[in-house]
This record gives C-alpha cells, sequence and structure tokens, in this order.
C-alpha cells in the first residue's frame, strides 16, 4: 500500500484555515469583504471579547437563496470568478472561494440570509452542518461565528491580548471605512459603539470620525492621472506627522493592500518637508485596469504585484510633492484648548491605547456641536469651515545675491525685524501677528536651494586647483568599489584619482565648495558611495546639497546685526519653499494677533 494518501475535506479546511483565518480580524476582512461584493449600503460589526467569543456581521446587500447558502460554505465555492480569464481581471474583494470554509472548519457558524424571494438558516459546528432550514429574514446577510478556533487550540495560544486582537480589527475597519466612504459602518464592541460612519461618500467625514476634526483640516486633497492610472486622496499637512508608515493606507481598485514601495514613495515626496524618522497620515486611492494588478499572491490578499509600476510610482511622488509644496506654510501657534479630565482606570481605556490607527486621537477632546446640526453634519460644517489652502509656490528660476528673475513666494508674509532670541531666534512682526525664525534652519534652506541648483549643473564645475592635493586612503576593496564609481563621483564635484593601490588623491573641486570644509565633505560623499550598494546620482546630489548646506549656515547662539537678519529674511522670501530646512523640521512659527490677545484675556470669546 502507498504512503500518500488524500486528506479528508475537514482536515484540508483546517489547514487552509491556518492561512486565511491568523486571528478575529482575519474573520471579519472577510466576512465584511463580503457584504461589500454584495452591494451592501450599510455593514455592522458587533464583536465580544475582541471577537474571539463572538463575532457578527449584519449587512443589507443581495443575500443568497436557499442552494447558495449551502454551497458558500464548500471549499473553492465563490461567485466570483468562473474560469481562468476572470482571474486575471479581478474586480471583487473576494475570489478565491476559501473564506467561507476555512473560518466553519475553526469555529461554531449560524448563517441566517435572505435574497429577497426565500430565508434560510444554516448552523454549522467546526465545518459540520448542524442544521440547515428555511427562515424569515430581511434582504441582506446576518452571519455570526462564535467560540472561534474552539476545536483548535493551539491557535489561541498565539493570541495576544483583547486589547491588542481590538486594535488590529479597529484599524482594519479603519482603512475599510477610508475606501468605502458610501457605505455606512459601523463597529461595535462588547456594547459599544468604536466607529460610526455615515456613508455619506466624502472621504473628508470618515477621517473625521477617524482622527477627529482637527486632523480632518489639515488634509490636503489631491489627484492626478497617467495613461494606465488614476489616483486620488487625501495626505496631511507637515506639521501633522506620526512615527511609522501605519498611518498610509494605500488602495489599489478598492482593495486595501500593503506595498513598501508605494508607502516609500508617499514619503518620499515629503522630503525636505518632514522631520527625520517622521511619517505623514495619507489615504491613496489607486485605479487602473485590474489586468495590470495581480492580487492572487497569498491567500489574505493583501500583497499585490503591479504591472508598469515606475509609471506609477512616479505619478504618486509627482502629485503629492505638488500638493505638499503647494498646502505648506508656517505653523500656526494657537491658544491651548482644555483637555478632558483623566479617565478612571477601565478596560476601554486600554483598548484605546492600543487601537493602532486610533489611539492617538480618541484621547482628544472634540468641539461641541452647535445644536442646530446633528452630529455628523456638524463634523462636516468644522471641516469645510477650515482655511482655504494657498496658491502653489512660484518655483525658483535662478539664484544670485539680487535675487534676479526670482519670482517671490505669495505665501511669504512681509517682514518687520523686531530683534533676535538667545542669538538662535529672529523675531519679527507683520499686521496678522508676530513670527519666530530659526536662523540656523532658514539658513540652511537658502544655502540648500543654492548648492541644488549647483551641483546638477555640469556649466557650475567651476574647478579650483590645490596647492597640495588631498589623499584618502581606503582598502582595498573599498578601492576597487570607488573605482567603479568615478563617474558618479565626478558629477557631483568629487575628481578622484587614484594614486597606488587603495589611495585616492584629490587635486581640485567646485570652486562653491564650502571654504574650509572641502576634506570633510568629500570624505562624506565617498562614505555615502561606499554605504550603497551602487552609487545614486540623484540622490548623491541631493545629499551633496543638504550636507554643505548645513555646513555653511550660521549656528545657534550667533547674534546677527539687524541689517544681517533682515538680508537673512530676504534671501529666505526668495526661496522656493521657506517653511521648512532641508531636513523638514520647521523654519518659521506663527503666533496670530488673535491667539495672542487670548492668551493675554484682552479677548473673551
Amino acid at each position: 500500500m502507498g504512503k500518500i494518501h488524500l486528506m479528508d475535506e475537514p482536515l484540508s479546511n483546517k489547514i487552509a484555515a491556518g492561512e486565511v483565518v491568523e486571528r478575529p480580524t482575519s474573520v471579519v476582512k472577510e466576512l465584511v469583504e463580503n457584504a461589500i461584493d454584495a452591494g451592501s449600503r450599510t455593514v455592522e460589526v458587533l464583536l465580544e471579547e475582541a471577537g474571539l467569543s463572538s463575532i457578527q456581521i449584519i449587512d443589507d446587500g443581495a443575500g443568497m437563496g436557499s442552494e447558495d447558502a449551502l454551497l458558500s460554505f464548500s471549499r473553492h465555492a465563490t461567485s466570483k470568478i468562473e474560469n481562468e480569464h476572470d482571474l486575471f481581471r479581478i474586480r471583487t474583494l473576494g475570489f478565491r472561494g476559501e473564506a467561507l470554509a476555512s473560518i466553519a472548519s475553526v469555529s461554531k457558524v449560524t448563517l441566517q440570509t435572505s435574497d429577497g424571494v426565500s430565508g434560510n438558516y444554516v448552523q454549522l459546528e467546526g465545518g459540520r452542518l448542524i442544521e440547515h432550514r428555511a427562515h424569515a429574514l430581511r434582504q441582506g446577510t446576518d452571519i455570526k461565528i462564535d467560540q472561534l478556533f474552539f476545536n483548535t487550540p493551539a491557535r489561541l495560544k498565539y493570541m495576544k491580548t483583547l486589547q491588542t486582537e481590538l486594535g488590529h480589527t479597529i484599524d482594519l475597519m479603519n482603512r475599510i471605512a477610508l475606501s468605502y466612504p458610501s457605505i455606512a459602518f459601523k463597529l461595535v464592541h462588547d456594547g459599544k459603539t468604536i466607529l460610526q460612519t455615515s456613508g455619506s461618500g466624502e472621504i473628508r467625514r470618515v477621517l473625521a470620525d477617524i482622527y477627529g476634526v482637527a486632523i480632518a483640516k489639515k488634509m490636503i486633497p489631491f489627484e492626478g492621472e497617467s495613461q494606465d492610472y488614476k489616483i486620488s486622496g487625501y495626505t496631511s499637512l507637515p506639521e501633522i506627522t506620526r512615527a511609522n508608515k501605519n498611518y498610509i493606507s494605500l488602495f489599489v481598485n478598492g482593495r486595501w493592500v500593503k506595498h513598501y514601495t508605494i508607502a516609500t514613495t508617499v514619503h518620499r515626496a515629503y522630503h525636505t518637508f518632514l522631520p527625520l524618522e517622521r511619517q505623514p497620515i495619507a489615504v491613496l486611492n489607486i485605479e487602473g485596469d485590474p489586468y495590470l494588478t495581480d492580487v492572487n499572491v497569498h491567500p489574505a490578499k493583501q500583497q499585490i504585484r503591479l504591472s508598469k509600476e515606475k509609471e506609477l510610482l512616479e505619478l504618486i511622488y509627482n502629485t503629492i510633492r505638488q500638493a505638499v509644496s503647494s498646502a505648506v506654510r508656517a505653523p500656526v501657534i494657537e491658544e491651548p484648548k482644555p483637555k478632558k479630565p483623566p479617565f478612571a482606570p477601565s478596560k476601554q481605556l486600554d483598548f484605546w491605547k492600543t487601537a493602532a490607527a486610533v489611539n492617538e486621537q480618541k484621547m482628544e477632546v472634540q468641539p461641541t456641536p452647535k445644536p442646530a446640526l446633528p452630529v455628523e453634519e456638524q463634523k462636516f460644517a468644522e471641516i469645510e469651515e477650515a482655511e482655504t489652502f494657498p496658491e502653489p509656490v512660484v518655483a525658483q528660476e535662478e539664484y544670485s545675491s539680487g535675487h534676479q528673475g526670482i519670482e517671490e513666494s505669495p505665501q511669504f508674509p512681509e517682514l518687520e525685524v523686531v530683534g533676535q532670541i538667545h542669538g538662535t531666534y529672529i523675531v519679527a512682526q507683520s499686521s496678522d501677528g508676530f513670527y519666530l525664525i530659526d536662523q540656523h534652519a532658514a539658513q540652511e534652506r537658502i544655502k540648500y536651494e543654492y548648492f541644488r541648483e549647483k551641483v546638477g549643473q555640469a556649466d557650475a564645475m567651476e574647478r579650483q586647483s590645490l596647492l597640495l592635493p588631498l589623499t584618502f586612503h581606503y582598502s582595498r576593496d573599498e578601492a576597487l568599489r570607488l573605482v567603479e564609481n568615478l563617474a558618479s563621483l565626478s558629477e557631483i564635484g568629487v575628481f578622484l584619482e587614484l594614486f597606488g593601490d587603495s589611495s585616492f588623491i584629490v587635486r581640485e573641486h567646485p570652486t562653491w565648495f564650502p571654504k574650509g570644509f572641502e576634506q570633510e565633505i568629500i570624505e562624506e560623499l565617498i562614505e555615502q558611495v561606499l554605504n550603497g550598494s551602487r552609487a545614486d546620482v540623484k540622490k548623491l546630489r541631493e545629499e551633496a546639497a543638504i550636507m554643505m548646506s548645513c555646513k555653511r549656515s550660521i549656528k545657534a547662539n550667533h547674534h546677527l546685526q539687524k541689517q544681517d537678519m533682515e538680508r537673512l529674511l530676504l534671501d529666505l522670501k526668495a526661496a522656493e519653499q521657506p517653511f521648512t530646512c532641508p531636513h523638514g523640521r520647521p523654519v518659521i512659527i506663527h503666533f496670530r494677533t488673535y491667539d495672542v490677545e487670548k492668551m493675554f484675556k484682552r479677548v473673551m470669546n
């Protein structure tokens, strides 16, 4: 007798469940996606003990007839695709036909569904049919999952705390709500409503429901289109940041996906606008022919492969970069809002602390809605009262000491220098308040734009010969890598000549290299090449401009004369982007007259 045999269906379903049903969030994802595919306008998710005890999904979609209600729990049973051709043009969220069979194999399932003609009640336990009968029900589906992993107790050992599991589900529902703003979603945990959206179709309303009105006001809309892709969404002003990329939500044809390269491109569009190690909040919707997207990569359907990815990344970068550049302005310091009294210790507080996508905002005090409007309408009204984003910044054409050929940014205010604080910050005033300017960050921005232009111009490579050449010594393997990248280094002004087996000399350098820092700059640029697998000329030029601007800028605790401060502000006004330094830190902060008067109680409203 042979050693190979066929597994029975219950066993194969349990194995498949290991890939599809990882935690309660996986169950919610599969069932909510089914509800969306069924054309639902409202979807309600009810959880008990973060879903480990009970998960119930109620929708008003198409529902199922008697035959489909039973067949839906069979493995590889699906209504989404019929042949191989459909696999390459998937327009639904589900298509594999594995989810319900996998979920039913590790839980107790109760299904009540109606297609408007007949109602059906189906009960299963561990994948085995317990009962099937007719049942009166409104059109739609009500499916309840009890005692998840009851027959695979080893899986329960790997579950995190209830707070953590709930946090994953909150994060999931937030993203699904952002992807489908025209569907009304409700998430309830142990009788408490955690998320509720109106289904109005307005993404900004959903942003307000998730992150709060204050954040929604500071989200910038964007949209762009290429021959194959269309993108749209919202992204935050540079003053709104988070510590990781989890707040960048990506959707491809309505499907929430995880794509490292796209998320990195969104962050790269904020280059010089964000502080180091900070990330924006963004919602990016990508639409394109399903033929260009392969979603059949993993059973969880969150990993995808894209055709013409380079074209898409370029579209995303240019569109978001333009939107952010046009909207960035000096941060406004407002009177701090009173905080809520501390909560009494409770499990509910722990839930909010661990909810991945909402915990930083739900603890904030929300503005009191006006009595004349319902709460949801008041939220949206407050969003639309946000300040109009300013016109795009005019790009700098030429840098010179007299600023000839430069159009000044229309955003930059007319400032009058008042003085200096601690030899570090310049105080200036205008008709609408006063401003603090970080003198080092301001000159860093000015010098950065100057060096960025110089380092990218072939005709700007005027060289200065050195009386005594600079010598650099490296190991043999490093020397080999440098020899391979001599051309790239020369494009940014580092002219190395091999001197012996593993030494190099520099006989000349561009005249615009910061005086006194020539050797240090050359060493750091060489180090960048050695640390990378290959030289990226564009990146090297950018890093060179940032480094040289930092070296040449005035430092803190350096006292300036008034005419020097005035000259610095004039140069800053002529900059292409005067509000952030090359490292993304703010250059200028605005204190409005009205807010100052409120702090001093000169106005009381």
